[in-house]
C-alpha cells in the first residue's frame, strides 16, 4: 500500500505531548539546508541572523524526547555545544542526550558533488557515523545533501526529498486550501518578478495598501517581502527560485474594519498512521513578520472557544494534506487571526514541515509541565558571557528550572562565539499564568547583561 494513501487517525490533545518516534536517529541539525539548494536565500538568512553554527544545539535537549529508541541518538552539529549546558541537561534535567558529531556546512554541501573527493574532515565524519546503530536519518529538511548522506550510509530518511519539499511549499498548500473551501488571503500568482506589478495593481484595486510576496519555500521571514501596492520596488530574484510566487493582500489594522491581528500556531506530529495536534501557541513576531518567540496557551483562546475550534479544524485539514505529501515528523501550522466587526477571521498562513522555532519549547514544556503555560524568548547579551556564569546567575536567583518546580526558566540553547562566550540564548519560561511567565523573563533580563529588548529567533 502507498504510505500516502493510508487511513489517517487524527487526534487532538492540546497541551499534552503525544507518543513520538519509537526509533533512534542521526539528526543533521544544519539550518543552512532549509532552502533546498537556493544559495541566494541561504545567504540572506546568514546575513540577517549572523553565525548559525550554534543554532543546531537546540536539538540537544530535544532529541531524546522526539526519538526514544534503544540505541543512542546522534546529533550532527556544525559546532560543539556549550559544555555547561550539557551538564545541566544531563545531571539536573535527566534528559536522554545524544552523542555529538561535527560536520561543517561546507562539507555537508560537498556530499552530493560527484568526483570532488572527500576532505579529511568529511572522511573522519563518515567513518564515525557509519558505525552508529541508528537506522534513520533526519534533518530540518530532507534536501539533496541529506538524501546523499543516507545513501552513502545505507540508511533511510524519515521523510523523502519530494515529501519534505512539497510539505514546505506555500503555493501547493494555498491551492489545497482553496480547493477545500477554507478562507484564504486575497491572492494573485506572479509568474516572474516582472509580473509582480500586475498583482500589486490588482490588490490595490481591492483596497490593499500593502502586499506580501511569498516564495514557495521560505523560513524565519526569509522568502517573504512586503511592498506597498503602488510601488513594486526591487524584487529579489531568489524569491522565484522554485517558480511562481504568491502575492497576497497584507491584512493589518490599516485595512478597513480590522481592529487587531494575531499569529497563532498549532503544533503537529505526524507518523505513518496518525496526525497529532498537541499544542496551540501565539507566535511573537516583529514588525517584519520575523519569528521572535512563542507563548502557550494565549488567554484570548480560552475566552473564544469558537476561534479555538476553528484553528483546530483548519489545522486538521492542513495536517491531513501534509500527511498525504508523505511528510513525517514535527510541523507547525501558522495562522493569521483578524478581529473585525466583533468577529475573528481565521486564515492559514503556511505550514513549516520541520522542527520549528515552536517545536523546541513546546516539546520540552509539555514533557516537564503538561497542561501548563510557557513562554520562549531570545535574549542577546551586550557583553558575551560564559555559559557557566549564566546558569549560576539564574541558579543563585532561584530562577533556573529543576524538575518539579512550578515556575522557573529553562535555557534551551546558547549561541556562542568561537571562544565559547555566549552572545545569545533561547530561554523557556515555565509557569501557570501568563503574568508569571513575563515576570520570570523580566527578572532574568534585569539579572543578565541583556542588550536591548528581545532578539529574533
Amino acid at each position: 500500500m502507498d504510505p500516502k494513501s493510508r487511513t489517517l487517525d487524527v487526534q487532538t490533545a492540546l497541551g499534552t505531548l503525544p507518543p513520538l518516534w519509537d526509533r533512534r536517529v542521526i539528526f543533521v541539525a544544519n539550518l543552512l539546508g532549509l532552502f533546498f539548494g537556493n544559495d541566494q536565500e541561504t545567504g540572506v538568512l546568514r546575513n540577517q541572523v549572523g553565525p548559525l553554527e550554534t543554532y543546531g544545539g537546540r536539538l540537544i535537549p530535544l532529541l531524546g524526547l522526539l526519538y526514544r529508541g534503544r540505541s543512542p541518538n546522534l546529533a550532527v552539529l556544525e559546532q560543539d555545544p556549550d559544555v555547561s549546558l550539557l551538564d545541566y541537561f544531563d545531571t539536573c534535567l535527566r534528559l536522554d542526550l545524544p552523542e555529538v558529531a561535527v560536520l561543517s556546512h561546507e562539507d555537508y554541501q560537498a556530499l552530493p558533488v560527484q568526483n570532488a573527493g572527500d576532505s579529511p574532515e568529511l572522511t573522519r565524519f563518515l567513518e564515525r557515523v557509519k558505525g552508529h546503530p541508528a537506522e534513520w536519518l533526519d534533518g530540518f529538511v530532507t534536501d539533496a545533501c541529506l538524501a546523499h548522506l543516507a545513501q552513502r550510509l545505507g540508511r533511510s530518511t524519515v521523510s523523502s526529498q519530494e515529501s519534505s519539499r512539497s510539505g514546505n511549499n506555500k503555493l501547493l498548500l494555498h491551492q489545497h486550501l482553496v480547493a477545500s473551501g477554507l478562507p484564504t488571503f486575497d491572492t494573485c500568482i506572479a509568474e516572474s518578478a516582472a509580473d509582480v506589478s500586475r498583482c500589486l495593481a490588482s490588490l490595490r484595486r481591492q483596497g490593499y495598501r500593502s502586499a506580501a510576496i511569498k516564495a514557495q519555500i521560505g523560513a524565519s521571514g526569509i522568502g517573504l517581502a512586503r511592498f506597498p501596492t503602488d510601488h513594486a520596488g526591487d524584487i529579489p530574484d531568489y524569491l522565484f527560485y522554485e517558480g511562481a510566487c504568491l502575492v497576497q493582500g497584507w491584512m493589518d489594522d490599516s485595512c478597513e474594519g480590522i481592529e487587531s491581528v494575531r499569529s497563532p500556531s498549532v503544533q503537529l506530529f505526524l507518523n505513518d498512521n496518525t496526525l497529532h495536534l498537541y499544542d496551540l501557541t501565539d507566535q511573537i513576531l516583529s514588525e517584519e513578520s520575523v519569528h521572535e518567540g512563542n507563548l502557550a496557551a494565549p488567554p484570548w483562546m480560552d475566552e473564544d472557544p469558537e476561534a479555538r475550534g476553528e484553528l483546530v479544524k483548519q489545522a486538521q485539514v492542513a495536517g491531513t494534506w501534509l500527511h498525504r505529501q508523505g511528510y513525517r515528523g514535527t510541523a507547525s501550522v501558522d495562522f493569521h487571526v483578524a478581529d473585525r466587526g466583533g468577529r475573528r477571521e481565521v486564515r492559514i498562513c503556511e505550514i513549516n514541515a520541520r522542527v520549528t522555532g515552536a517545536t523546541y519549547p513546546s516539546v520540552l514544556a509539555r514533557h516537564f509541565r503538561p497542561g501548563g503555560r510557557w513562554l520562549m524568548r531570545n535574549l542577546k547579551f551586550g557583553e558575551p558571557q560564559t555559559g557557566q556564569t549564566l546558569l549560576e546567575t539564574l541558579e543563585e536567583a532561584e530562577l533556573l528550572f529543576h524538575p518539579g518546580m512550578s515556575h522557573a526558566i529553562l535555557p534551551i540553547n546558547f549561541n556562542t562565539r568561537p571562544d565559547q562566550r555566549v552572545v545569545k540564548g533561547q530561554f523557556l519560561c515555565l509557569g501557570d499564568t501568563v503574568e508569571e511567565l513575563w515576570s520570570l523573563l523580566d527578572e532574568a533580563r534585569h539579572l543578565l547583561p541583556v542588550k536591548g529588548e528581545f532578539d529574533r529567533d
